[in-house]
């Protein structure tokens, strides 16, 4: 028969968990029971489907419930994760609410499967800039142990929601003509993005950083399981539409080249390294976010620029770039509930 799944929330996450289900043939009833904040009709997996309203009932016999993330004011794991938990189901939030409790895992399967148990019956998805920074610096760590980690992110206006790429979509046109007094939003973003880079992704907290920045700092610190790693972040919103990419320099304990550095991620899960020689155009290859419209790079993190850091003796610099909205959101909640069913805590 397969598992009874219900997916809360259907914006661009909750709509790309419904097609990793889908296209992954996950064992599950089909279709998935989808519930938000009002009942509609929806085409989700390129398929009609009936959105209810989100009650208690929307969980009744779940042996599955994925939250997507956001559903008003809260999180909608804050709403409904006690209700789901009564119900029998296990949990997987993509939403921010619950990452950082002490009883809750923050999973990315790559990195640290070994923190779901039997007991970790809900459990977190991290931020998108954090995921796919860890599937490529969890390799690293485990080679050469991580002391410091500066990035940058370019971060496509996907990862605001659904807003974000009509913004940038509207502007365009407009900005074309002329880039002086382009009409904007401010509850979407701060300043225009149509051809801008804003360095202010969430809203500003203590010292100066943003929440998102300070997400990456605390969420890799859990993930990795090392508390002592320094880390600083800067995290700016780009003109594009989807796909998130990240300049990075760690600092090791010990000594790694950049050759032996890739051929660690080659091997790594999840991984795809885009750094070959092009003598004859004297440069490198390297991924950009239009690389992961192409099938067999849109659920990976692409890594390229892989190269010894020249300000420290043992310290190593790359360029990363993953899809938002499927690696750093959907398919890692999907994932998540598939490494559910390896260690058999799940009956597919």
């Amino acid at each position: 028969m397969g598992l009874k799944v219900t997916v809360v929330g259907v914006g661009l996450v909750g709509e790309a968990i419904v097609s990793c289900l889908k296209e992954r043939k996950f064992p599950c009833v089909w279709p998935p029971r989808v519930a938000a904040t009002r009942e509609r009709p929806e085409t989700l997996a390129g398929e009609k489907m009936l959105v209810e309203e989100t009650s208690a009932r929307s969980f009744e016999g779940a042996d599955l419930v994925l939250f997507a993330g956001q559903e008003g004011a809260k999180g909608a794991s804050v709403t409904w994760r006690e209700t789901a938990q009564k119900c029998g189901a296990w949990g997987v939030d993509n939403g921010r609410d619950f990452r950082l409790a002490a009883d809750v895992p923050l999973v990315v399967p790559e990195v640290n499967p070994g923190a779901i148990t039997p007991k970790t019956r809900f459990i977190a998805s991290p931020n998108c800039s954090t995921i796919q920074m860890v599937v490529a610096l969890a390799p690293i760590h485990r080679a050469a142990r991580i002391k410091r980690i500066v990035v940058a992110t370019y971060q496509a206006t996907s990862g605001w929601g659904l807003r974000g790429p009509q913004e940038l979509r509207a502007q365009t046109p407009k900005a074309l003509v002329s880039q002086e007094n382009i009409e904007f939003d401010p509850k979407v973003f701060a300043r225009p993005i149509a051809f801008n880079c804003l360095p202010h992704i969430d809203q500003f907290v203590e010292g100066d950083y943003t929440r998102e920045e300070m997400k990456m700092v605390y969420e890799t610190r859990k993930i990795l399981g090392d508390a002592k790693i320094k880390i600083s972040a800067t995290t700016v919103r780009v003109p594009v539409l989807n796909g998130h990419s990240e300049a990075v320099w760690v600092e090791t304990a010990g000594k790694l080249t950049a050759d032996e550095a890739r051929q660690i991620l080659r091997q790594a899960p999840g991984v795809v390294v885009i750094d070959e020689p092009e003598p004859e155009l004297n440069r490198r290859t390297y991924p950009t976010p239009l690389d992961l419209l192409k099938p067999e790079f849109k659920d990976m993190t692409l890594v390229g620029r892989i190269r010894e850091d020249i300000s420290c003796s043992k310290g190593l610099a790359m360029w990363v770039v993953a899809d938002n909205i499927r690696k750093g959101a959907a398919l890692n909640v999907v994932q998540i509930a598939e490494e559910l069913l390896r260690r058999g805590y799940l009956k597919g």
